[in-house]
């Protein structure tokens, strides 16, 4: 196997199950690499808050997809996509094993199966954009409903970048269910599916004490200096979880304690949508990682199957 993806909602362990597992094929003497699935962990200077780990910590383990976008730019799956699929080329060129890690499930599928996506129209975009802006995302989610119930009801009602391209694609296209995901998607090249899983409660206690270690390590001065660069004005990178919060406390919309219980809630919620869409990953083998026997027991099952 040359592709492997980690998968599993934010909290799970997935950058540290992916060294180990790197660790384990140097066992048996073939090198593993890194290819980053956090839309996030794209940004440069974004670091606290997407947990990103630093160079010191990644054990000599290269990573690829880190830190190569502004924050003024605007993330895309379909440029993710072309450039997610060269890296992991490169890395099976070069006889070595991709990792593909993190948490983002649209980009993850948008590397393991052959994902076609439809051309824009800039027109189209604007208009829907200043719909969004002048009347909310309620109003594109309701028309989206009427449009296709399906994939309305697979995209949050607030995520307003997620409704404007959904009705641009089915309006460039004609086609009503052109947004949604296929039902069986077909791979893009043979790949191996680790989900890692916790028990909810065991969860939601560690993702509340990480928002609150987000707070102390330092994101309000981070973001705060990412203002010069143009977080504010960041289409994508203005609005990450734990990003937007510090943004209102710097600007004194929000107190510290809400912008850190907002947060938090948020996050809860973003990681319930990431065990639903992993869930779909019906040949993922699914492991506990909170249980150091299975973790170590997949491991060298991983390392030593090729």
């Amino acid at each position: 196997m040359t592709l492997i993806a980690i998968v599993g909602a934010t909290g799970t362990g997935k950058s540290a199950f992916a060294l180990d597992l790197a660790e384990a094929y140097g066992r048996v003497g073939r090198a593993a690499e890194v290819v980053n699935a956090d839309a996030m962990q794209l940004y440069r200077g974004m670091d606290i808050g997407t947990a990103k780990l630093p160079l010191a910590e990644r054990r000599g383990v290269p990573h690829h997809l880190l830190d190569v976008l502004d924050v003024v730019d605007e993330a895309s799956v379909a440029e993710y996509q072309t450039a997610a699929r060269a890296a992991v080329d490169q890395i099976v060129a070069r006889d070595a094993v991709a990792l593909l890690v993190g948490g983002s499930g649209l980009y993850v599928s948008s590397v393991i199966h052959d994902f076609r996506f439809p051309g824009t129209d800039a027109a189209v975009r604007a208009r829907l954009e200043a719909e969004l802006a002048a009347q909310g995302p309620g109003m594109l989610h309701a028309r989206l409903r009427e449009l296709d119930p399906v994939t309305a009801a697979s995209v949050d009602a607030q995520n307003g970048r997620r409704l404007v391209r959904a009705l641009e694609v089915i309006e460039v296209t004609g086609e009503p269910k052109a947004a949604r995901l296929p039902d069986e998607p077909v791979p893009w090249r043979s790949h191996g599916i680790v989900h890692l899983r916790s028990e909810r409660a065991t969860l939601v206690e560690r993702l509340e004490e990480r928002v609150e270690g987000m707070w102390r390590d330092g994101l309000v001065d981070e973001v705060r200096a990412l203002i010069p660069a143009g977080i504010e004005q960041g289409v994508t990178a203005r609005r990450a979880i734990g990003y937007a919060q510090a943004l209102g406390e710097i600007s004194g919309r929000l107190p510290r304690a809400e912008a850190i219980a907002e947060t938090q809630q948020l996050t809860r919620t973003y990681a319930r949508r990431q065990v639903s869409w992993f869930k779909r990953y019906r040949d993922a083998v699914t492991i506990d990682a909170d249980d150091t026997v299975a973790r170590g027991t997949e491991l060298a099952r991983i390392a030593s199957a090729d």
